[in-house]
């Protein structure tokens, strides 16, 4: 888990997260914070090959989304790990 450093728009209240799950799903995703309170996840799940965007409070402003979204973009790498790649490359 890392924290993103580089200050977009994002307020000084607002703390953004990249983090990886490899529990119930697999892969990569930013998390946003604002007064600690988790607001908003993008996430990149490898095995089922999609993003998804997750809002946790009511009347989240399109601003704050917008800018969720474009720091996915840019942080998390945009293609899917091949878990049948790797585990053919063991064998």
């Amino acid at each position: 888990m890392a924290q993103y450093s580089k200050r977009t728009k994002w307020k000084k209240k607002d703390r953004v997260i990249i983090a990886t799950d490899v529990n119930e799903r697999d892969g990569i995703g930013n998390e946003v914070y604002r007064n600690d309170k988790l607001v908003v996840e993008n996430f990149r799940d490898d095995t089922d090959k999609t993003r998804t965007i997750t809002v946790f409070m009511e009347n989240v402003s399109l601003e704050l989304i917008e800018e969720c979204i474009s720091t996915f973009k840019k942080v998390i790498p945009g293609d899917f790990i091949d878990y049948s790649e790797i585990e053919h490359e063991k064998n």
